[in-house]
């Protein structure tokens, strides 16, 4: 887009968008380290709805462990579509996240029991990890969601400082 002085402002802002971008590797520790995101479905009647959750990053994909007659789960049910943001910081010079788009897809058994599923081992380790104190356990009344993500945006505005050095 040109602006009426001839300059390509949308193209400095896509610049810095790059430049304030996590690496793979910040990504990956970010969403280690978070402990909660926002979910957001698309409704029966087509309205969004975003509800926070505790979720889980392995082997490339956002996991969630959702109560199977939560309005989250119909939602996925009916429409596998899903955005899940994971953000971070108070300021706005410390403002970071990770915005993952997807379809959800239901993995192993529903509701999850206490039977070893080697699909869901890498998981379960990290979710006990992060939240359990190591030990995983089904409760009867969660299972397991997969997001691949179909697109990912990330931003970190830390290093925004650094940018305007320049």
């Amino acid at each position: 887009m040109v602006d009426g002085d001839g300059s390509n402002r949308a193209a400095g802002r896509q610049r810095r968008g790059r430049a304030i971008a996590m690496s793979d590797a910040e990504r990956d520790g970010f969403l280690a380290a978070e402990r909660t995101c926002r979910v957001a479905t698309v409704g029966k009647d087509g309205a969004p709805h975003v509800s926070p959750l505790w979720f889980g990053w392995s082997g490339g994909a956002v996991w969630l462990f959702s109560i199977t007659k939560s309005r989250r789960w119909r939602d996925l049910e009916r429409d596998p579509r899903v955005s899940v943001v994971v953000d971070a910081g108070e300021q706005y010079d410390e403002l970071r996240g990770v915005e993952v788009h997807g379809r959800a897809e239901q993995v192993g058994e529903v509701p999850r029991s206490a039977a070893p599923d080697p699909e869901l081992m890498a998981i379960e380790q990290v979710f006990a990890d992060k939240y359990m104190g190591g030990a995983f356990y089904a409760d009867g009344r969660h299972a397991w969601l997969r997001i691949e993500p179909e697109k990912i945006v990330s931003w970190d505005f830390r290093k925004l400082a650094a940018l305007q050095r320049k």
